[in-house]
């Protein structure tokens, strides 16, 4: 993400090559392994397809897309798995997996000829929001950059594919996986002084002693996909057994072991949370309100406890790995039932809702609030809680580190005793007690109309490019010409021609560099696109 602030080099997040942190060079001492890779081809990424026409209730379209420039980060756990999870997502820089009602396919340079690439002007950024400028790099650095990278594959080709087994093993545990999108995971747990174990099936947990599980009679009524785009995960699901769509968005930083324990549990928690809050029924009009309170004080309580489970795992390892303390994750929740969106989020990964008002446009609705350092009641409130730490805010980043002021894990900006366990070169000046950051989301319910039209869920990396108005109209005019394409793909191909017109080089050389190397130029940048046709439910009003 735009947030993470550089790569360490310890073994607790890389496979033997270093891993994500907040003082070397990004981009040092790491080898990009990719699941396309492994199979002797190059991928940019993935897209993801949902058609809500071949579901009995859901009425809209689902497309996504999975760009990655990170390399993948692996965790210390041996297997190439993140510390805290089991690592059926810890393979490869970009992979998607799913349920049979999704469909995903690898995004390879040649899908970016042809009828998509329509643009035959270099594109403008004089509207984009970007926090980051990355400034034009000289032609020596670009072919250096893409001279690594053909010497990287023809070295990978060279030595065959050692993955392949660990390809199959994490193949094999997505084929055990649950229809939350996850795989079953046991919990060692104390139940009235008993041992227990916790079995997270469709997002609920039923408890159960001498190994006995509970049976799932909802799976074919539950469709999945989760996939990763380097640091970024993303987790998608319908439920027609609850009667509503699912979509989180994980923008992780110095590591991927907070995006992936949030994949595997954030879901589940959620479930837990409205257990008896969301009735089948449509509530009386004055007790909407007051459901729409309960829906996102649950999510919002999903979150804290979510996070608490990810501290007191993180708390177990801290003697082997004390980065964990630095791990953190932006956090996209949205929630759709019937007509109603409810949004959460911390950190700077947005949803963006075009509505079409008056005018001929459409507008856009953003339903999230931006918590980084170029908010300004966001480095206001920092300031207040700190006055006796001048350096709160240097840099235009908390203490220095992480340009956004609010985040999950991190808890080296959060406690004293996190900040103490890090090696004293990662460590801050810690004044005081009270935290930098907090996880404190933003929560909202929207209402949807028949002019609500379709909704973006995007990481930050979008926006480094884009106004929200600019990604409302440009997905407004590509649908309205490319009706049966996919405007997602359409974003990513924007990305990436502004990143390449801002870095001074081709569209194709771009393309040419390897990931991490291509850190340099734009982000990881994970992507949803809801379709809503006016409304999203067959069932709603």
């Amino acid at each position: 993400m735009g947030n993470s602030v550089a790569r360490l080099a310890t073994p607790c997040f890389a496979d033997g090559a270093g891993g994500r942190g907040h003082h070397a060079a990004a981009g040092d001492g790491a080898i990009a392994v990719d699941d396309d890779a492994a199979a002797g081809c190059s991928s940019i990424g993935h897209i993801l397809r949902f058609d809500g026409r071949e579901a009995p209730a859901f009425a809209g379209a689902i497309h996504g897309v999975l760009l990655p420039s990170n390399p993948s980060t692996m965790g210390s756990s041996g297997g190439g798995a993140s510390v805290l999870n089991d690592g059926a997502l810890s393979i490869g820089s970009s992979s998607f997996d799913s349920s049979n009602s999704f469909s995903f396919r690898t995004l390879q340079p040649r899908q970016y000829s042809g009828p998509l690439e329509y643009c035959t002007t270099s594109p403008s950024t004089s509207g984009a929001s970007s926090s980051r400028q990355l400034g034009p790099r000289t032609d020596k650095q670009i072919l250096n950059d893409i001279y690594a990278n053909r010497q990287r594959r023809r070295c990978q080709g060279s030595k065959g594919s050692p993955l392949l087994g660990r390809l199959r093993r994490a193949v094999a545990s997505l084929l055990r996986a649950g229809p939350c999108g996850f795989p079953e995971q046991e919990e060692a747990g104390v139940t009235n002084g008993c041992e227990a174990r916790r079995v997270v099936r469709n997002g609920e947990d039923s408890i159960s002693r001498n190994g006995d599980t509970a049976v799932d009679d909802g799976a074919e009524r539950v469709q999945w996909a989760r996939g990763k785009a380097g640091e970024d995960r993303v987790h998608v699901v319908v439920s027609e057994e609850h009667g509503w769509m699912f979509v989180g968005i994980y923008d992780g930083f110095n590591g991927p072991d907070a995006t992936d324990y949030l994949a595997d549990n954030l879901y589940a928690a959620v479930c837990r949370e409205l257990n008896g809050v969301l009735s089948e029924d449509e509530p009386d009009l004055p007790e909407q309100e007051q459901q729409h309170r309960e829906v996102l004080d649950a999510m919002a309580r999903a979150l804290r406890r979510t996070e608490e489970g990810y501290f007191a795992e993180a708390e177990a390892r801290a003697a082997e790995c004390p980065e964990l303390a630095m791990v953190g994750s932006c956090v996209l929740v949205v929630l759709m039932k019937g007509a109603d969106v409810y949004a959460m989020n911390v950190g700077d990964s947005r949803a963006v809702l075009a509505h079409q008002g008056e005018a001929v446009k459409l507008a856009a609705l953003q339903l999230t609030m931006d918590h980084s350092t170029n908010a300004y009641k966001e480095v206001r409130r920092i300031r207040s809680e700190h006055l006796d730490d001048p350096g709160c805010i240097s840099n235009g980043r908390v203490k220095g580190c992480l340009k956004v002021t609010r985040a999950f894990g991190a808890g080296y900006l959060k406690e004293p005793r996190w900040n103490s366990a890090l090696l004293e070169v990662f460590r801050v000046d810690y004044v005081g007690r009270a935290p930098y950051i907090s996880c404190r989301p933003y929560i909202r319910h929207h209402r949807l109309g028949a002019q609500d039209r379709f909704l973006i869920l995007s990481s930050d990396g979008l926006y480094d490019y884009f106004t929200n108005e600019e990604v409302v109209a440009q997905v407004e005019a590509f649908t309205a010409s490319y009706p049966d394409e996919d405007p997602a793909k359409f974003l990513s191909h924007h990305i990436l021609l502004r990143a390449a017109n801002q870095a001074g080089m081709g569209f194709h050389e771009l393309l040419e560099i390897q990931q991490g190397d291509r850190r340099r130029y734009h982000d990881d940048v994970s992507i949803i696109i809801i379709s809503l046709e006016g409304k999203i439910w067959r069932s709603s009003p």
